[in-house]
């Protein structure tokens, strides 16, 4: 099974000049593939948000090499880097940073407008496809002040699939919703990795939603401490 993202010896460095060089992450190896389900755990101030960071090609590694869809990602300038990005990769955020004065439906449409530079027909025809999967099509007109809290989070995600990317990658996408909530769109996630294969990696403080994944990989103090799969 190919991989959709591999790291390799990655190391993350902040300061230098007249501030003290701190190093967050210490040689971080692992690699996702296609189809898999990931929780990304570990204490706050573990690394996680910067290893985040570098895996979604926002930064830069200090040392060691980052592969997407086992092309390196050193050699890349800024727009061959987005282009990358903009390609293989989705992101859903905690708080849905959804745009307020446009709809559900432009949200979604945004990734794809960004990629191709127009708006075209095709691509509303997949971003209300999107909405009615999960089941927001009666929606699609609606500004996200007009939705609850859960269905903000749905527009996210399925903002995250307009591009059809092969990786997800989702930054406490439960911690600002009720437990019931958080499990509905959890479920969802879950639905999209089965029916689709897309590869997720979730960051997540819930030991309850790390244990419904196939791998927890616990990051610790800036180095991997344990990467498991769990128990089917």
């Amino acid at each position: 099974m190919a991989n959709v993202l591999e790291l390799q010896a990655i190391r993350k460095q902040y300061g230098g000049g007249n501030a003290p060089i701190v190093e967050v992450l210490h040689g971080i190896d692992f690699s996702l593939q296609e189809g898999e389900f990931v929780a990304l755990t570990g204490p706050s101030g573990s690394g996680k948000s910067t290893l985040l960071n570098l895996m979604g090609l926002l930064e830069r590694p200090s040392q060691g090499e980052l592969l997407i869809a086992e092309q390196a990602t050193s050699p890349l300038d800024d727009n061959q880097r987005t282009a990358l990005r903009n390609r293989y990769l989705g992101f859903v955020f905690q708080f849905h940073h959804l745009l307020p004065a446009f709809s559900a439906m432009e949200n979604v449409l945004m990734p794809m407008f960004a990629g191709q530079g127009k708006r075209t027909r095709a691509m509303e025809e997949r971003a209300l496809f999107l909405l009615e999967r999960v089941g927001l099509a009666a929606h699609a007109h609606k500004k996200p002040v007009q939705l609850s809290g859960g269905q903000q989070q749905r527009v996210a995600i399925v903002r995250a699939l307009a591009n059809q990317p092969r990786l997800v990658l989702a930054d406490e996408p439960t911690g600002n919703l009720d437990s019931q909530t958080a499990d509905e769109v959890f479920q969802l996630m879950r639905s999209i990795n089965q029916q689709d294969g897309v590869t997720f990696l979730i960051v997540t403080h819930d030991p309850r939603l790390a244990a419904r994944t196939d791998r927890e990989i616990n990051l610790v103090d800036g180095q991997i401490a344990r990467d498991i799969h769990q128990p089917i």
